[in-house]
């Protein structure tokens, strides 16, 4: 999958998903991440500009752009939106919770919150569920 059949299938998914959102409501009381800190107002705006980049220079500066959907994935270094990714493509509730656990018990760095996250939920579970229809609500039983 290349950036540009990722964003297409984030633009089907929902804005806002309930796990992430209260992530992102502890992680801002804990003086972690802000909204207010952020040009986006919600995750799949930023995964939106996140992959822009890829066309081109965009927003990050980026110098190469032949990349694979696996590559950015494990390249963006903001948990929530890395959460918000799982969630809101369909990844089961429990392994999601479990991302977000491990994120909130890994060090302070977003770096390091976002690896826990990976750890949990590796490329491959999101993308099998980005390739069937539905997203966020329709939970694939097989494990992977």
């Amino acid at each position: 999958m290349t950036p540009h059949q990722l964003a297409a299938k984030i633009r089907k998914l929902r804005e806002t998903v309930p796990m992430t959102t209260d992530f992102e409501r502890i992680l801002t009381r804990r003086g972690i991440w802000s909204r207010s800190q952020v040009w986006y107002t919600s995750q799949r705006q930023h995964w939106l500009g996140w992959l822009k980049g890829y066309k081109g220079l965009g927003y990050y500066n980026r110098k190469d752009w032949h990349r694979s959907a696996e590559f950015v994935y494990k390249h963006i270094v903001c948990p929530p939106t890395v959460l918000w990714l799982a969630e809101a493509s369909g990844v089961s509730k429990a392994k999601v919770a479990e991302a977000k656990r491990a994120a909130l018990s890994a060090t302070r760095s977003l770096p390091s919150q976002s690896s826990a996250i990976r750890r949990t939920i590796p490329w491959e579970m999101i993308e099998v569920r980005l390739d069937k229809p539905g997203g966020y609500g329709k939970e694939i039983k097989h494990a992977h």
